[in-house]
């Protein structure tokens, strides 16, 4: 009898790690899609600043700066861009918070911005669009590829 009861615990056990496994595999699988999807919409929603602004490779700037390593680069310094002094002297440093409340409203966050944008209100197309320009590094390559 005790046998049988030990043999029922450790297929009890192999059960719940094998669940447990499931599950993880299940998630990972999962994020990296919920992810992309994120991306790819914020790819679209990068059409609104295309007349403006150019990210990836070969990027240039244009009426606005290219948008290369955006994450963490100071706000005036894309090279070879002519900034109004207001967003040289902004003193931002480019990150996700300061990214989305810029895109809202730039001239509120920079007045004397050049930037002559209405802003985006919409909190998921603000998140998705800062998942496309921050997978770019300095060099207009997608990180980690």
């Amino acid at each position: 009898m005790a046998a049988l009861l030990v043999q029922i615990n450790k297929e009890q056990k192999m059960k719940k790690l094998t669940l447990s496994t499931l599950t993880i595999l299940v998630s990972s699988a999962i994020v990296p899609a919920a992810m992309a999807q994120d991306v790819e919409a914020g790819k679209a929603s990068f059409n609104k600043c295309m007349a403006c602004h150019s990210i990836g490779p070969g990027a240039k700037n244009k009426v606005g700066p290219e948008l290369n390593g955006i994450d963490g680069r100071k706000a005036g310094t894309a090279p070879d861009y002519n900034y109004s002094e207001a967003n040289k002297s902004s003193g931002i440093t480019w990150n996700e918070a300061n990214f989305k409340k810029y895109i809202h409203d730039p001239k509120a966050m920079v007045p004397g911005t050049k930037m002559f944008f209405a802003g985006i209100k919409n909190e998921k197309e603000v998140d998705n669009l800062w998942a496309y320009v921050s997978q770019f590094d300095k060099d207009g390559n997608i990180k980690g590829k």
